[in-house]
C-alpha cells in the first residue's frame, strides 16, 4: 500500500465488548487513503482476538499488542509513531463513526489546516438513546489561524477532553515535546496547546462521531483525574493568559465546596477519597471541616438538590444531568440497590436457615 494520507490511531486495552462495533463503523468507510493502526496495551481479555480477527480481512488494518501497558498517553503516542499517513486521527476504541465521516474529514486534509477537531454527538453506553446532538453546541465550522490559539482553546479546550475529536498533522505532533505529557491521560491536549500551531486549525461542526457517554475506562480515578491531573495540565501552559486558563478549569477545583458537592452528586467524592486523596491537599481548618462534611454528606440527597439546580438553571446541559442519573445517588438506582441489597440478605438469611 502506498503511504496514507490518514491514518486512525486507536490505543485500546481490554475492549473486546466494544471495539469490534468501533472497526465496524470504519470499514465501509475504508480507501486506499486510509489506514487503522490499533496498539493494545497488553489486554487481559478478548481484545487480541477481536482485532486479529479484523486484521486478516482489513489489509489495511496494523495491529500491534505490547508486552506490557505502557499507559494511555504512551500508547496513543506509540500508535503515531506506528503511523504512516501524513495525519493521524486519535480514535477512541470504543466509540463510531457515522458513514461519511472518513470522506469529510479527508476532504478538510485537503484544505491545507495542521489540525481538526471533529464535532460528536453523545449516546448512551449501548447507543439506544440521544442524549445531546452537539457535544460542543456551535451550528457552523470555524477556522483559528495560528494567532488565534487562545480563542482556540478557550472555545474547545474542554471539548478536547475526549481525544477522538483530534486528527492531527503527524509530523506536527513528532516534533512537539510528549513524554512530559505521560500520565496525564491527556497527552493530545498537552501536545497541541504547549505552543501556537503553525497553521490553521479547522472545527467541523457536523457530528460525524458517536460517543458511548459514561463508558469511559478511568471512572475509578475521576477524582485524580479532574481534579488533579487536569487543572495541572491545563495550567501548565505559559503563553494562555490566566483568564483563558479559569474558564477551562480553576487551578485548583478541590478548594471550591460547588465543585465538590456535584463531584459527591455524581459519585466521584467518598469518605475513602476524602481521607486518601483529598485530606492531605487541605491546611486550613474550616477547608478541612467542609471537605469532611460534603463527603459525609447522603449522596442522594446532594444527587436530588444538583438535579433539580440544572434542571432550574441549566437546562441546556444535558449531559451533566445525564451524569447525575447515571450515578448510584440518583434516587432511582438508590433504591434498586437498597431493594437489591434486601432481597440478597433475605436470601442469605433464608440459606442460613435451612443450612442450619
Amino acid at each position: 500500500m502506498s503511504e496514507p494520507i490518514l491514518s486512525i490511531c486507536i490505543a485500546t486495552r481490554n475492549r473486546a465488548a466494544f471495539i469490534g462495533q468501533t472497526l465496524d463503523s470504519l470499514i465501509g468507510q475504508m480507501t486506499d487513503e486510509v489506514e487503522i493502526v490499533v496498539v493494545d496495551g497488553a489486554s487481559t481479555d478478548d481484545t487480541e482476538q477481536v482485532v486479529r480477527a479484523y486484521e486478516q480481512r482489513m489489509p489495511h488494518l496494523r495491529y500491534l499488542r505490547l508486552e506490557r501497558n505502557g499507559g494511555f498517553d504512551r500508547d496513543y503516542d506509540r500508535a503515531v509513531q506506528e503511523a504512516r499517513g501524513r495525519f493521524c486521527w486519535l480514535f477512541s476504541d470504543d466509540d463510531l463513526l457515522k458513514p461519511g465521516a472518513i470522506r469529510a474529514v479527508l476532504d478538510a486534509i485537503a484544505q491545507g489546516y495542521c489540525l481538526l477537531i471533529v464535532n460528536a454527538e453523545a449516546r448512551s453506553t449501548d447507543l439506544s438513546e440521544l442524549q445531546q446532538a452537539r457535544v460542543l453546541p456551535v451550528g457552523e465550522d470555524r477556522t483559528y489561524g495560528p494567532h488565534e490559539h487562545e480563542r482556540l482553546f478557550v472555545d474547545a479546550a474542554k471539548y478536547m477532553s475526549f481525544i477522538g475529536c483530534v486528527v492531527i498533522r503527524r509530523d506536527l505532533w513528532l516534533a512537539r515535546e510528549r513524554e512530559r505529557y505521560y500520565g496525564t491521560a491527556f497527552i493530545h491536549v498537552g501536545v497541541i496547546f504547549q505552543a501556537p500551531l503553525p497553521g490553521d486549525a479547522r472545527f467541523i461542526s457536523a457530528p460525524w462521531i458517536v460517543i458511548r457517554y459514561g463508558n469511559a475506562s478511568w471512572t475509578a480515578r475521576a477524582f485524580e483525574i479532574w481534579m488533579v491531573q487536569w487543572p495541572k495540565l491545563i495550567w501548565s501552559f505559559p503563553h494562555l493568559s490566566d483568564a483563558a486558563k479559569r474558564s477551562i478549569t480553576r487551578k485548583e477545583p478541590w478548594r471550591s465546596p460547588v465543585v465538590m458537592l456535584l463531584s459527591r452528586a455524581v459519585d466521584g467524592y467518598s469518605p475513602q477519597i476524602y481521607r486518601e486523596r483529598y485530606a492531605p491537599l487541605l491546611v486550613g481548618g474550616r477547608d478541612r471541616w467542609m471537605a469532611w462534611a460534603i463527603a459525609h454528606t447522603p449522596g442522594v440527597l446532594i444527587n436530588a438538590a444538583a438535579l433539580l439546580a440544572f434542571k432550574l438553571t441549566r437546562p441546556y446541559d444535558k449531559l451533566m444531568q445525564v451524569n447525575f442519573r447515571a450515578s448510584r445517588f440518583y434516587y432511582r438506582n438508590y433504591l434498586r440497590s437498597l431493594l437489591g441489597e434486601r432481597k440478597t440478605n433475605a436470601n442469605h438469611q433464608s440459606s442460613i436457615i435451612h443450612d442450619s
